[in-house]
């Protein structure tokens, strides 16, 4: 496998990596929520917003790297 087929599953990876991350961290944040910090979790969220922003993006060019020429 060269270096060029490596690309897009690595970018793959480091997307679902990402995702995973965000679930954690919203997981995180409704606890907090849950017990009064309303203006922390209020500032997570506004910060996990630009993932939601990027994710269609990027798995429109995710699709792109991965599918046969």
């Amino acid at each position: 496998m060269s270096n060029g087929d490596l690309l897009p599953s690595l970018l793959v990876k480091i997307n679902q990596n990402q995702l995973a991350l965000e679930a954690a961290i919203m997981e995180l944040t409704n606890w907090v929520e849950q017990r009064g910090s309303a203006e922390v979790g209020e500032n997570v969220r506004g910060a996990l917003a630009a993932i939601s922003r990027n994710e269609e993006f990027i798995n429109m060019t995710l699709a792109m790297l991965m599918s046969p020429d």
